[in-house]
């Protein structure tokens, strides 16, 4: 894989983290932590520039609750502030990463998402009898995280190996 250099810098450019916020707030606005942060948005992520740039930057506790669609899964959910770093580490990151992707993987992809995948899984039900349905249960927090760590680094250079991936979430413990 192809190294990409300068991408802490293109993480923490005011530019970028204003297009996170607005990433991250769609079908969200109007949370009261999301209406708080837009209300005093410019210094809002001044501050997370400023928190990033001198690596001071914390993520905060999540959130968890349960849903039942279509079975019980626990959700965490990161506060708004999180999401906002996790919108624009998926702008740096996911055009270096997608491209590296099997084709058919569709969930949170680009271009993707579920009715692709229902029309891909058609074309499959056309053409093949048999099908194996499976789902990894808890497959994120029982996978190596060392080894996707050390993935990341190999696509992602820095002048301070690690940052991208120090700015550890839900589930990289």
């Amino acid at each position: 894989m192809r190294r990409h250099g300068n991408l802490w810098s293109q993480l923490v450019s005011f530019q970028h983290l204003l297009r996170a916020s607005q990433k991250a707030k769609r079908g969200k606005r109007f949370r009261p932590d999301v209406a708080s942060f837009e209300f005093r948005l410019e210094p809002e992520l001044w501050r997370l520039q400023d928190e990033l740039r001198t690596e001071t930057y914390r993520p905060g506790r999540y959130r968890s609750f349960y849903i039942n669609e279509p079975k019980q899964r626990l959700i965490s959910a990161a506060p708004y502030q999180d999401r906002v770093v996790h919108h624009a580490l998926a702008g740096i990151l996911e055009p270096i990463f997608d491209p590296t992707f099997i084709h058919d993987s569709y969930a949170c992809r680009t271009g993707k998402g579920t009715h692709a995948a229902v029309d891909r899984c058609q074309q499959f039900a056309r053409r093949y009898r048999y099908v194996l349905r499976t789902d990894i249960r808890k497959f994120f927090p029982s996978m190596d995280h060392e080894i996707l760590k050390k993935q990341i680094r190999s696509g992602a250079a820095s002048t301070r190996p690690g940052r991208v991936e120090n700015l550890r979430g839900a589930g990289w413990g």
